[in-house]
């Protein structure tokens, strides 16, 4: 597949770096292009930079690393995304890390989706921090690393399964779209856990069945 990852901060890095290391096509864009060159020279020749006006054309996905404040203004110098997938991996975080600004009934997911009509919003790797890109997703024991997803469409959601499950990770399907509701304060909770806990960012929840 053909992946456009919107920024190249530490979540924008991490996925470039693990998606690199699969068969997809990688795409970095952003406002800042030479940060971008340089990010995508030290991951090899899958990965190439655009323009922002150029990055969606023919993307099978798009993943949208902006801080949540800043996602819509960022996915928006893209074009038109009617009929593109569009991964939101933000939490809506208040300005001191506090807690979410958007909870109970909403939430980022779906106020970018209000904000990008006809694009299939998929709420996916919220729950995660950056540092767990670079280590082996499996936690041992059997625990791989799990990544969420919610959205609407089945279609996009197998799509970003297969992205998923390519990473390494494995992918858990946490319902509609809506269900990012949920998402998003467990991703504030994994924070919490990360940094005022002092856990450390090479920690992620898993929901883990029962075997009888």
């Amino acid at each position: 597949m053909k992946v456009t990852i919107v920024g190249y901060g530490n979540m924008g890095t991490g996925l470039a770096t693990s998606l690199a290391k699969t068969e997809h096509q990688v795409v970095i864009t952003g406002r800042d292009l030479e940060k971008a060159q340089q990010l995508a020279a030290r991951l090899g020749d899958k990965v190439r930079v655009l323009p922002e006006t150029e990055a969606a054309s023919d993307a099978d996905l798009i993943i949208a690393t902006a801080p949540y404040a800043e996602q819509v203004d960022a996915l928006a110098k893209l074009g038109d995304l009617a009929g593109k997938i569009v991964i939101d991996i933000s939490n809506p975080l208040k300005p001191d890390y506090s807690g979410l600004a958007l909870g109970h009934t909403t939430s980022a997911a779906e106020e970018i989706a209000k904000a990008l009509p006809g694009a299939k919003v998929i709420k996916a790797f919220n729950t995660i921090f950056a540092a767990i890109f670079s280590e082996d997703p499996d936690f041992g024991h059997g625990t791989k690393v799990q990544v969420f997803y919610a959205g609407d469409d089945d279609k996009s959601k197998r799509r970003v399964e297969e992205m998923i499950e390519s990473m390494g990770f494995l992918p858990v399907d946490a319902g509609p779209l809506s269900n990012a509701r949920n998402l998003e304060p467990i991703g504030m909770q994994n924070i919490w856990f990360g940094f005022t806990a002092k856990q450390g960012t090479g920690i992620a929840p898993v929901w883990l069945p029962r075997h009888y």
